[in-house]
């Protein structure tokens, strides 16, 4: 039923899962300077992965992984400017061996939203962003690649330009810099294209890619791997324009839905990400790379697509309350496995393998207090859901060789922990103290387990409800 080699995993990410940043004598990042003006709730302790990493991942084997995805933090291991830590790569090493010793193939994240805070809120605006960025992945590679074979060099650039830039959720906190926001969604992926090289140098066999957030405007989404995957199907550089023309029409055919909302969104991006002149500085690093493709697999993160859907009435209902912003809450995002099968099958490229390494259900968590989500989905039906669509995927031919549930435990989801998308359940308000269940009182990881075991044994009759 499944692949050689198919993994199901769980990912993570540092500065959601490690605690111990932004505070007194700890390393900086990005978000210093709204979690000292109080404008978040402070990360904290977050998880305290960085302490008790070992007791996550025996968590994570008994939720029935064999793969786990973790990020290598850039401001923990160079705290000031031109100043490495080594104990902290020292660290970072323990915990992939750590993962190699539990059966967990290790996937390892070089950037996941943060940077260090002496490089400034709008780092990614900067010319030599991208080459300082390869820097670091050559240095993180120079001290883990032996350890690591799989890599993500930056994860969902398209949400950090847009949340950064656009919406105003990320710092710097801009909204509406349309300018801004594309010109660092060109950085970021520029800066993917040299990092894939440079740890191609040091790791000749290394697995590199770059992860998109599912959307269904084509600028927002399937434009980046296109981009990357242009030289694979012989699109020369004065061809490009018009071959990704041809895309955005196919691309839009295919997802759905098409309503007049969906319709001015793709309009608003055509205009403000013109095709003919569009992520110059990616073109020209992918041009002059002397790799054909800087994508060894295709990697995507999927929740909710539909770009018009995140917007709403302000005032509308929602999980213990109503909602006043025009974007809707991460607990209101709506699950949907066909729209999961039809965007897997629509980001496929050529000779490459697809990775599913974000996918997961939202519930919300205040004051102590776990509400259920208005349309009664709960996690193992979820699981069991999107695990279907796996298996349809690949009775369908289309090359899936991962799944990666986000996430192992309730964390830090960039600037508050009232969103929780965890296997387990953290009750913050006891000392951390973590559930067998998750924050909706359900067996998720039990379930996870269950299906996870049934699959890998041939067995569809752990998919039905």
């Amino acid at each position: 039923m499944l692949p050689d080699g198919f993994r199901f995993g769980v990912a993570t990410a540092g500065f959601q899962v490690e605690g111990h940043t932004n505070g007194p004598g700890e390393p900086r990042n990005n978000w210093y300077g709204w979690e000292r003006d109080g404008r978040v709730e402070p990360s904290g302790i977050a998880l305290d992965f960085w302490r008790h990493a070992e007791d996550h991942l025996d968590r994570a084997v008994s939720a029935g992984c064999d793969g786990f995805r973790l990020s290598v933090e850039w401001a923990r291991c160079e705290p000031t400017e031109g100043q490495l830590d080594e104990s902290a790569f020292d660290r970072y090493a323990a915990i992939i061996d750590a993962c190699h010793d539990r059966g967990l193939e290790p996937l390892v994240t070089l950037h996941h939203f943060t940077h260090p805070w002496w490089l400034g809120e709008r780092f990614w605006l900067a010319l030599d962003a991208p080459e300082r960025f390869a820097a670091w992945a050559a240095t993180a590679v120079d001290r883990l690649g032996g350890r690591a074979t799989h890599w993500v060099t930056s994860n969902e650039v398209n949400i950090l330009a847009l949340s950064s830039f656009l919406l105003g959720t990320h710092p710097p906190g801009a909204r509406l810099a349309v300018g801004d926001a594309v010109r660092s969604l060109d950085h970021l992926l520029a800066g993917h294209v040299l990092a894939y090289g440079a740890v191609h140098a040091r790791r000749p066999d290394a697995v590199v890619a770059t992860n998109t957030f599912t959307f269904s405007v084509y600028e927002l989404d399937r434009l980046l791997i296109d981009v990357l995957t242009a030289r694979l199907h012989g699109v020369t550089r004065d061809d490009l324009s018009a071959w990704l023309g041809e895309r955005r029409a196919a691309y839009h055919a295919t997802v759905e839905p098409h309503t007049g909302k969906e319709r001015f969104f793709r309009r608003w991006a055509a205009r403000a990400i013109p095709l003919d002149r569009a992520l110059p500085r990616t073109v020209a690093a992918v041009y002059d790379s002397p790799h054909a493709c800087t994508l060894d697999v295709t990697q995507i993160d999927h929740y909710a697509p539909g770009v018009a859907g995140h917007l709403g009435r302000p005032g509308r209902r929602t999980a213990g309350g109503r909602v006043w912003e025009p974007a809707g809450p991460l607990w209101d995002d709506e699950p949907d496995p066909e729209a999961f099968k039809t965007f897997a099958a629509a980001n496929v490229a050529p000779g490459r393998d697809l990775w599913i390494v974000e996918n997961g259900l939202c519930n919300r968590v205040r004051n102590g207090r776990s509400w259920p989500r208005l349309d009664g989905w709960t996690r193992p039906r979820y699981l069991r859901a999107h695990l279907a669509a796996v298996v349809d995927l690949i009775d369908a031919g289309v090359p899936l060789g991962r799944y990666y549930h986000w996430s192992l435990a309730d964390n830090y989801e960039w600037g508050s922990y009232e969103p929780r998308f965890g296997l387990y359940g953290i009750d913050r308000e006891r000392g951390l103290r973590w559930s067998t269940h998750d924050a909706m009182g359900y067996d998720a990881a039990g379930a996870y387990r269950r299906l996870t075991d049934g699959l890998r044994a041939g067995d569809r009759s752990v998919l039905e409800p």
